[in-house]
């Protein structure tokens, strides 16, 4: 790895703030017996309460860990207090004549193995019976056009549903209303329209507000009714169009046709902040977010993991790299793949712009786009305030709302100290999630995943 991690950029890739605490009081040279490092990764062993020491290792190009202990974080205490003693300079890690351990040599095995598994079979590979395209492409359409009837049923269920709530008057709804929306939902699942759902749960939240949460119930079921309309009138729109239906159902576009056909852009991208949501049925989301140095682009890499299984790359925030990441179709480029990226040694923070055109800039998005769920936005001049319970940033253009949990909010205001900050987050159109922030010493705040 050519460039050295610091304290901070290890810190970073903490999952919680306890987490930070525990590997700091692992990080001395007296709980390691072993410690060793090459080109490709660093490992050691800790001793822990047992009798056998933990073995800790990290494949140092994608910072990813992984720990003998029974910790179900990524990375865990182990791993992070890996990551800085090597940060330190602890001389012990200097590389060694003999080889790496058999159990660090194993482990950097599997990984590339699976790495070339996924990777485009070439002419070494395997033979498999060839297929006609003819015969492939008529698959995937007989494929396509099956799960469209599915999402057009349901959707046309949905649409009679939604219709009814309205014209019994959103503020007359009787008690069965959210066991009949629940209901509902289910049946967006069969349907092969999951993102429904969860557009269904949003009107619902909003819903439990009371009389203050109706015109925003009502705009989240505006929104499902103009998706229903655009499934039904499919064939009359624009191939991006498509796109963006397509990820507002929940149906997912592969990687692979993603990365052979996607538009691609090189750059040096800066990681502005990133946000881990924990999800129904024991599975996790992570939104990472980019900004381009030298294009302005955002890009947002979009991962999904299940039952506690670790992320395959880790993006420490702040951090510089050099990628060529390919988008997804749609109206708005946004979400995109990195197969692969190359850490930089400067870190220049992206200019933030005033509020005012901050969030005109986030406006274009929604204009263009309806359905997506949220989008990057940088705010110069931030002050972070709350009353009675209502945290609130403060601009040139005025105040907006902030979702935000006490935790994350007064250490936000902590760390901006009474000063302006530069603030990032995702902005839904409602309330800016914080995730980021930068002082005008440089320094910077993440949110934390506790």
């Amino acid at each position: 790895m050519d460039v050295r991690l610091t304290r901070e950029q290890v810190l970073a890739l903490a999952p919680d703030a306890s987490s930070s605490k525990a590997a700091g009081g692992l990080a001395t040279d007296g709980k390691w017996g072993l410690l060793g490092s090459d080109d490709e990764a660093v490992w050691g062993e800790c001793q822990g309460s047992g009798a056998k020491p933990y073995q800790a290792q990290v494949d140092l190009a994608a910072l990813v860990s992984r720990c003998s202990c029974p910790s179900r974080k990524f990375p865990c205490k182990h791993g992070l207090a890996l990551l800085l003693l090597y940060a330190q300079g602890n001389p012990r890690f200097a590389p060694l004549p003999q080889a790496r351990p058999a159990w660090v040599e194993e482990w950097l095995r599997g990984r590339r193995e699976r790495a070339a598994r996924q990777a485009p079979a070439g002419e070494g590979a395997a033979a498999t019976p060839a297929v006609a395209p003819e015969v492939a492409a008529a698959a995937v359409a007989k494929r396509e056009a099956t799960r469209w009837g599915r999402i057009t049923q349901g959707c046309a269920e949905l649409e009679r549903w939604i219709a009814d709530q309205f014209r019994h008057g959103l503020a007359n709804l009787g008690a069965d209303h959210r066991d009949e929306a629940r209901r509902m939902a289910a049946r967006m699942v069969d349907a092969q329209a999951p993102a429904l759902a969860g557009l269904l749960q949003g009107a619902m939240e909003a819903e439990a507000r009371g009389i203050a949460g109706l015109p925003d119930m009502g705009e989240r079921l505006g929104l499902v009714q103009l998706l229903n309309h655009a499934v039904q009138r499919r064939a009359s729109l624009s191939p991006t169009r498509v796109a963006d239906l397509r990820a507002a159902l929940g149906w997912p576009l592969d990687k692979d046709e993603v990365i052979a056909g996607g538009q691609t852009l090189t750059d040096r991208w800066q990681v502005l902040g990133q946000c881990i949501t924990e999800l129904p049925g024991r599975l996790s989301e992570r939104r990472v977010w980019l900004h381009g140095l030298e294009s302005g682009q955002p890009a947002l890499l979009q991962e999904f993991a299940h039952g506690g299984r670790g992320w395959e790359r880790i993006w420490p925030g702040n951090q510089v790299l050099a990628a060529t990441l390919h988008f997804f179709p749609g109206s708005v480029p946004l979400r995109a793949l990195a197969p692969s990226a190359t850490p930089l040694a400067d870190v220049r923070a992206a200019a933030p712009t005033d509020g005012l055109h901050a969030i005109d800039q986030a406006s274009i998005p929604f204009a263009v786009n309806p359905w997506l769920p949220q989008v990057p936005l940088r705010l110069a001049k931030a002050r972070v305030h709350v009353a009675d319970g209502a945290w609130q940033v403060h601009t040139d253009a005025g105040a907006l709302p902030l979702h935000v949990d006490a935790d994350n909010g007064w250490s936000l205001m902590a760390f901006g100290g009474g000063h302006a900050l530069c603030v990032m987050g995702e902005w839904d159109g409602r309330a800016l999630l914080p995730l980021s922030a930068w002082n005008d010493h440089g320094h910077y705040w993440e949110r934390s995943a506790a």
